[in-house]
């Protein structure tokens, strides 16, 4: 069975999904005031796997997926680039969609943009000005995390550190990780210089990034979600803003299993345009890689370890998928006569991948094992139908994995 390592609570746990019939699963999209570089798709990747892996083991997915096109961030890059933000924004979010297709990602079944959820925000925003956990300060909604008993739960944060002075934080982002001792923004309020606004029930102004999950989640999901997903940044200042705002308003949990992703580094050191190491999927296949070796790459190591990225260790990961599909292609041309496949050999070559990726998702080991399998074969000494059985499998595996075929 499934076993995954649950955010909330940090500690593995049995897969179980709240609904029998169908997954829900959501997941932090991008940020589209920049384009997204190969750090942001290697958390993407994981994603991707889980739910194919989801529907590999039998279940039926109901996926979202946000896009954060609303920001200050978005604001201040479309004033810096002398552009709108909505015309900033679309290009990247095309942008995204084609590289999605491209690292061969499925493409949710929502996918979810902030500036098309604005009512919901408002909705929300309201609830809780009426259960005055939110108010009103200087034209702007702030949320008082000391009105939610759980704050801080998903991250395992001390509310004894809690200031006894109120402060407000203002911003949608803060950079680095730690934590915000304060209250946080809901709603900007908008003057007449700002261009970013929407007239609502509330007044003038936009929803703030971290309302935006909840409200964009709320147009779709209407229980529990099985899983939410997001990058290991998310642990702080974010998805405990987003389950607290959610969980005031509804009577049941946001989602049962909180999953994060670790960050791609570059040479040791984390991607960032200061350091000038930002890789873009193009800057990668420029240099004589596949597309499946990229995606190969940056799901070849555990979702929740940090992945780095060099010259040598991208060579190594391509050379060693090289190596996999010569093999693959050696026993494809064995189980060319081959009537039919054996379905003893099927078996067996799935449930070592499944033994595996049972364990929270464990694609390095269970890559290895079918690498070592197939090492230890003799090729040449293999019967037809045995050799059409390790294709077959190796096809439904590959429905997951998306680079042997």
């Amino acid at each position: 069975m499934l076993t995954l390592f649950n955010s909330l609570g940090k500690k593995y746990e049995t897969f179980k999904p709240v609904n029998r019939k169908v997954v829900t699963f959501f997941n932090c999209g991008p940020s589209v005031y920049q384009r997204s570089h190969i750090g942001n798709f290697r958390t993407f990747l994981f994603e991707d796997i889980l739910v194919r892996y989801l529907e590999y083991s039998g279940y039926r997915i109901k996926r979202g997926m946000n896009v954060t096109d609303v920001e200050d961030k978005a604001i201040k890059e479309a004033e810096t680039q002398k552009r709108t933000i909505k015309g900033l924004t679309e290009t990247n979010i095309r942008r995204f969609i084609q590289e999605m297709k491209l690292l061969k990602m499925q493409i949710p079944d929502y996918l979810l943009k902030a500036s098309e959820a604005v009512d919901e925000a408002v909705k929300i925003i309201e609830h809780l000005l009426r259960l005055k956990i939110a108010y009103w300060h200087r034209g702007n909604v702030y949320f008082d995390p000391l009105k939610f008993p759980r704050f801080g739960e998903l991250y395992g944060l001390d509310m004894a550190t809690w200031p006894s002075r109120k402060k407000r934080f203002h911003k949608d982002t803060y950079p680095g990780m730690q934590w915000n001792l304060g209250d946080f923004i809901l709603w900007h309020g908008c003057t007449e210089k700002d261009t970013a606004c929407w007239e609502s029930r509330i007044g003038r102004g936009r929803p703030s990034w971290n309302i935006q999950d909840p409200s964009m989640m709320s147009k779709h999901f209407h229980e529990t979600l099985s899983i939410y997903c997001g990058g290991h940044d998310n642990l702080f200042r974010h998805h405990d803003y987003s389950k607290a705002i959610l969980e005031s308003i509804r009577p049941y949990p946001m989602a049962r299993f909180w999953l994060h992703g670790h960050h791609l580094h570059v040479n040791g050191q984390k991607m960032s345009k200061s350091k000038g190491n930002i890789y873009y999927t193009e800057d990668i296949l420029r240099k004589g890689y596949t597309v499946s070796e990229l995606r190969f790459f940056l799901m070849y190591g555990h979702y929740r370890k940090k992945l780095n990225y060099s010259d040598e260790s991208m060579r190594s990961a391509a050379e060693r998928l090289r190596n996999f599909k010569k093999k693959v292609g050696d026993i494809e041309r064995v189980a060319k006569p081959a009537s039919s496949a054996n379905a003893k050999t099927v078996r067996n070559i799935k449930m070592i991948f499944s033994s595996k990726m049972d364990n929270d998702l464990d694609i390095t080991s269970a890559f290895d094992q079918l690498y070592d399998t197939l090492t230890e074969r003799d090729i040449p000494g293999l019967k037809p139908a045995e050799a059409s059985g390790l294709i077959k499998g190796l096809k439904e595996i590959d429905e997951v994995l998306q680079v042997i075929f």
